[in-house]
């Protein structure tokens, strides 16, 4: 038995956070987690380190003049809450913004997360100014990605770990709460053995023992969903047109949702398991950690987007504009793949790779490496996924080049004719400044911000000179990323359960609660929303239950 003044169940970012609040406050706490200690900071470790931040110094640096009232136009036109049950995510999704627009900045500062100085633009829509989309650059990233963000929390536990205020119960998987009057006054669940797996690495699920902890609030900060692809299959709404038979999973196995179903039937209320938020440009990572790992390209606008057959994706369906819109177009064409057609050129300018492993630069604060973004030649990790990774085809002829994306999907009727007509035809819009293909408008746009420009947008150039060969195919993959519904939350993180009512006793926060709420993204993210759901959501949630306990 141990007691504490409050448990925390799953030691990812929320739970973290959570647990460095209710510490700060002189509280006891145990955090249980199923994983071996080497995943502590959870699917965060993993993270780019974006972050989406309101009017920002960086901002203004790079010439970006943005607001709360044009964010709030942005995430509500983007979110399209239209349920009953939308609420509290409408709330929390008030209160992030004005969180993000206002002591978001400085709160990271007194932690010691810092910003890189150039922000990017991700999410930027194209279906009107109140439509989907950021209407400037937001997408912050942390200088030392998502390592740095959970340094300090991780600092923090580690400390009251020493000196007895924190125990950090690992390998412990909660398997029920314990509810008593209508209270949840702790949790039972299983020990399982021992397990020296590396980060992300399937562990066993051997058990050894069982175990029962009794606090005065527990709180439930597990995760979503996306490592198990029979859920995601299940909730997969029919908006987005059938589930793909093929996946790429972008989180670990163990992020599977157990603690969902367990919330419900302690009396949580479940809210919008239905939305979701997958993306279109996953790539097998050639050096698998778990089970059906992809990786997310980071696009910059210039690659041809086209689906299976080679047709060209409609605008404003462009890289990086509007992920949901891209998968439900991409989920109507029959196959579930897609291909980026892009030159040498392109892909030295525009491509990043989301994860901090995949950005030794950013997540090793290295100035020397990051100089060589600018440089000559894509970025070291890209450059390897274009040698060793098996969706890409380089070519040096066209005709080379389309024998390579047929052998990579062989059965599949890739028109040839209308991939080099494609590929023409864009050359020859470059003619003049100006034209009728959206896409390049698009291009020409971004290249007018200075961060665009700098590190992210290569100059328009024609696809078939030579000077600018290789030519390179990617064959792009769904990979599954986030739940953007769960647990029902008040802006307290105290758990809604029927009618509305709050089950005392249980908080969530995180990904597990939408990232506040049951979902504060409504159906669709700005990007940079994730982690900072998880920061705020734990943030509160910590202080709720540390004045409850």
């Amino acid at each position: 038995m141990y007691h504490a003044d409050a448990i925390v169940v799953g030691a990812g970012l929320a739970g973290l956070v959570a647990t460095a609040e209710l510490l700060k406050a002189g509280k006891k706490v145990l955090v249980v987690e199923q994983e071996p200690e080497s995943n502590l900071g959870g699917q965060a470790w993993w993270s780019f380190g974006g972050l989406f931040l309101v009017d920002t110094p960086e901002q203004r640096r790079m010439g970006v003049r943005d607001s709360h009232e044009l964010a709030r136009q942005d995430w509500f036109g983007t979110a399209g809450f239209d349920r009953p049950e939308d609420d509290w995510p409408r709330a929390w999704a008030e209160a992030y913004l004005q969180f993000a627009a206002g002591e978001k900045r400085s709160w990271l500062r007194e932690h010691g997360i810092g910003l890189f100085p150039v922000v990017g633009w991700a999410e930027r829509g194209g279906s009107g100014a109140v439509g989907h989309g950021n209407s400037v650059p937001r997408f912050h990233i942390v200088w030392g990605t998502g390592p740095a963000i959970l340094a300090p929390f991780v600092r923090a536990a580690r400390a009251a770990t020493a000196t007895g205020q924190l125990r950090l119960a690992f390998r412990h998987r909660v398997d029920s709460l314990i509810v008593e009057n209508g209270e949840v006054t702790g949790i039972r669940g299983t020990r399982l053995a021992p397990d020296d797996a590396l980060r992300g690495v399937s562990s066993s699920r051997e058990v050894v023992g069982d175990f029962e902890f009794r606090a005065g609030a527990v709180l439930v900060a597990s995760g979503g969903i996306g490592g198990n692809l029979d859920l995601v299959r299940a909730q997969w709404p029919a908006r987005l047109g059938a589930p793909p038979e093929h996946m790429l999973s972008g989180v670990p196995a163990h992020v599977d949702g157990r603690m969902l179903g367990i919330s419900e039937r302690a009396g949580a209320r479940l809210i919008n398991g239905d939305r979701m938020w997958h993306y279109t440009e996953g790539i097998v990572n050639h050096s698998p950690v778990w089970p059906s790992h992809g990786i997310r390209i980071l696009p910059g606008p210039s690659s041809l987007w086209l689906d299976a057959t080679g047709r060209r994706l409609p605008a404003p369906l462009f890289p990086g504009f509007d992920t949901l819109a891209t998968l439900a177009h991409l989920r109507t064409t029959g196959y579930d793949h897609s291909w980026f057609v892009l030159t040498q050129s392109v892909i030295e300018k525009e491509f990043a790779l989301s994860g901090s492993e995949q950005n030794p630069d950013l997540t090793g604060k290295s100035l020397r490496q990051l100089l060589k973004r600018i440089g000559k030649g894509a970025p070291g990790p890209v450059e390897s996924f274009k040698e060793r990774g098996e969706d890409f085809v380089v070519a040096h002829t066209l005709d080379e080049l389309l024998g390579g994306m047929r052998a990579l999907a062989p059965g599949v009727p890739l028109d040839g004719t209308r991939v080099r007509s494609e590929l023409e035809a864009h050359d020859r819009a470059l003619d003049n400044a100006f034209g009728k293909d959206p896409q390049l408008t698009a291009v020409r746009s971004a290249r007018k911000y200075r961060g665009d420009r700098l590190i992210r947008v290569a100059a328009p150039h024609r696809f078939l000179d030579r000077d600018h060969f290789p030519l390179i195919a990617v064959k792009l993959h769904v990979l599954t990323r986030k739940s953007l519904g769960g647990i029902e939350t008040d802006l307290q993180g105290r758990v809604r359960g029927a009618g509305g009512r709050v089950v005392p006793g249980l908080y969530a926060a995180g990904e597990a609660s939408g990232f506040g709420g049951g979902g504060m993204h409504g159906y669709r993210s700005l990007e940079g929303t994730f982690l900072g759901g998880c920061l705020f959501s734990g943030r509160e949630a910590g202080r709720a239950m540390a004045a409850a306990v």
